[in-house]
């Protein structure tokens, strides 16, 4: 060959396209590893791209309005109900949890009362047909005149009732008049400890349950007027009302709780997908091995011939790249339909339908991932071929010959590994939580392969053996071209996942039934109001045979400040920003409970009496970035309070007691409207007394 012919990439690629005609051989493995990698990558992002589009796209309606206003405990001032009517559309809906009680039961529900012009935005479908306003207004029966009230089918099931029946809440009865069948701004508040009971305004006037202190949310949605923005509008009542205490959403956060399950999801599957992805990378590295070896008389042809290294590498270079391309189309493909997919699969699963179409990103990533697996593990193989000169590859297969890599090209090897771990670490919603898998698995890849190394010692080590077939055995884990350190990198790597899972599911189970007390409490009680403690206190406490029973005041509350600066500008560690998304459960306490471990600082005297102190959870200290002395300012019914942390304490969320990242000392909430919790140890036998009772 001409020197210079040979330097030709016409030619490199002519001679490639000759060797591809051959078809598929020994290249399936490669394709599919790549095919199946590429694919799940694409399929998640895609996935995920997909079902945000759909929470974009009804965002609107899953909110019911371009604003979702919340209050706890007190409804919005007359200003502020003349404000939104002035500005936008309008509309109130009161929750809360009740007791519902028909068919000689009861039952928790999620009450709702909703005004005439509920739903803003969406339909609220009935199974019978009715309109909602209807379906509300007071109905006529045998047993008189009652305000109508629809609920969800269970809680019929649960307490065997149908329609027409009347039902019970606080001081009034109900008609049942219709079955839920799409509650349109349901998945906006996900988080549910019943079945859904709603009825209009007037009929919770009824009921007796408004009560000071009552755990109850008011949400007012609003729809701004056409050509305004959502954003102005919420800057405007900002300004206007900026001690109101509103928690605001408008359709970027429609349904916060569902978009944290989705990024959750995406991160686990798309970790999933790469692990995949990885471990066809081993693949990929054996089966360009097992390709070149098949090659070696044409290579050394090639060489005889006067091919420079540089050439050879090129041709197969060239064939890895073109098969690799096929790889990653087949998994793109694949992955690019999921969402279509998915459409019929996760019909009515997600209160979302994913949006179809073909989106870019999730595509580009899938496949700068195959092409960067690809090449960082088909080019040791080619680089090793390229130096190994004629002689040698012909007795390759007798003798190995023990040429390493042109450092270049490791440092290539090396090069791309890092990149691939920095493009899990960039593409990832959760980088700590990514920096922690790409660690891992370097460590799992370096542990498994000098395991790989250590077995095939031994086994070259073992002499003597006289079973034939344990003999051979051993001979094929060091022989020349032995496979055991891809096998153990293979199955390593898959049995890993595998039993990451087993472990996880086991030590999750293994914790629950630990921390779980030998006499756990039988019932946890909410909604306890103050005049109701004494008589509730003589009622569960009188069942003969019940343990031990306690009670603690609750209301709850919004972080506004931490150290004299609003949240929002202040850096909080990711694993407590939960604690200044929304309102928190507060307390306040003379003496510590059983059991409180104090970390740093003093707990206040019993009879404390001065300026506000509270006792803050140690964990939220260090995610906030304060300690001893230091102030936070909560916002409690739309009144701030600025108070001093005196104590910080270690708290085991994964027991079952009662504990509050905020306690007060006594002296500053007592007087605020609120009510009681409870919990008793009961054994099985008495639980459907105390229910009763």
């Amino acid at each position: 060959m001409n020197g210079t012919k040979t330097k030709s990439p016409h030619l490199a690629w002519k001679l490639a396209r000759r060797e591809l005609r051959g078809g598929l051989k020994g290249f399936r493995i490669f394709v599919a590893c790549l095919a199946l990698g590429v694919a799940a990558i694409a399929g998640v992002g895609s996935l995920s791209e997909s079902i945000e589009r759909g929470l974009q796209r009804d965002g609107k309606k899953l909110l019911g309005g371009d604003v979702a206003l919340r209050l706890l405990h007190r409804p919005a001032d007359k200003e502020h109900l003349t404000h939104f009517r002035a500005s936008a559309e309008s509309s109130e809906a009161i929750e809360m949890r009740a007791m519902a009680k028909g068919g000689g039961k009861r039952t928790l529900v999620e009450l709702k009362a909703v005004d005439k012009a509920y739903p803003l935005v969406g339909k609220m479908a009935l199974k019978n047909g009715l309109a909602l306003t209807d379906a509300l207004k007071k109905q006529d029966g045998p047993d008189g005149k009652l305000w109508g009230a629809v609920a969800e089918s269970n809680l019929l099931v649960k307490l065997k009732l149908k329609l027409g029946d009347a039902i019970k809440v606080g001081e009034s009865s109900f008609r049942l008049t219709g079955i839920i069948e799409k509650e349109p701004d349901r998945v906006a508040n996900i988080l549910s400890f019943g079945p859904r009971l709603m009825i209009s305004s007037e009929g919770l006037a009824a009921t007796e349950l408004v009560q000071p202190g009552s755990q109850i949310r008011y949400r007012y949605r609003i729809v701004v007027p056409a050509g305004e923005s959502a954003t102005t509008w919420i800057e405007n009542l900002k300004v206007k009302f900026p001690k109101a205490g509103w928690r605001i959403r408008n359709t970027e956060q429609a349904a916060p709780g569902l978009q944290r399950f989705i990024d959750r999801m995406t991160l686990f599957l798309s970790f999933v997908g790469l692990t995949t992805l990885l471990v066809g990378g081993v693949g990929v590295s054996n089966a360009v091995a097992s390709y070149l070896d098949s090659k070696v008389k044409v290579i050394a042809t090639y060489k005889c011939l006067g091919a420079a290294s540089s050439l050879v590498f090129r041709i197969y270079f060239l064939q890895i790249a073109a098969l690799a391309g096929l790889g990653i189309l087949i998994g793109l493909l694949f992955g690019a339909i999921i969402p279509a997919v998915a459409i019929v699969a996760l019909e009515g699963v997600l209160p979302v339908n994913p949006e179809p179409g073909l989106y870019p990103l999730p595509l580009i990533i899938a496949t700068v991932f195959g092409a960067l697996i690809a090449l960082t593990f088909a080019l040791w193989p080619l680089a090793r071929a390229r130096e190994i000169p004629a002689g040698n590859l012909f007795r390759d297969k007798v003798q190995p010959a023990q040429i390493r890599p042109k450092r270049k090209f490791q440092f290539a090897v090396i090069f791309g590994g890092f990149v691939l771990a920095a493009l899990t670490i960039a593409t990832a919603n959760d980088r700590w939580f990514a920096i922690w898998f790409v660690g891992g698995t370097g460590l799992a890849l370096v542990l498994l392969k000098g395991a790989a190394v250590l077995l095939t010692h031994w086994a070259r080590k073992i002499t003597g053996v006289k079973n034939t077939e344990l003999r051979l055995a051993l001979a094929n884990l060091h022989r020349p071209g032995a496979v055991t350190s891809s096998i153990v990198l293979s199955l390593g790597l898959g049995l890993a996942v595998l039993i990451a899972i087993a472990l996880i599911e086991g030590n999750m189970s293994r914790q629950v039934k630990e921390r779980l007390p030998v006499m756990a409490p039988a019932f946890f009680f909410i909604d306890i109001q103050p005049n109701q403690t004494a008589s509730f206190d003589q009622t569960v406490t009188g069942v003969p045979g019940t343990g031990d029973y306690k009670r603690v005041a609750s209301l709850r509350g919004r972080i506004v400040k931490i150290a004299g600066v609003p949240v929002e500008q202040v850096d909080i560690s990711p694993g407590v920003q939960w604690a200044v998304r929304g309102d928190r459960a507060l307390t306040y306490a003379a003496t510590p409970a059983e059991g409180t471990e104090i970390v740093a600082g003093q707990w206040w005297p019993e009879k404390y009496q001065g300026p506000p102190l509270i006792s803050l959870d140690a964990n939220l200290a260090r995610g906030f970035g304060v300690g001893l002395g230091d102030h936070l300012t909560l916002n409690i019914l739309g009144r701030e309070i600025e108070a001093k942390i005196a104590s910080l304490r270690k708290i085991d969320w994964r027991s079952i007691r009662f504990d509050f990242a905020i306690i007060f000392a006594p002296g500053t909430l007592e007087k605020a409207p609120h009510s009681h919790i409870a919990a008793i140890q009961a054994p099985r036998e008495l639980e459907d007394r105390i229910e009763k009772e």
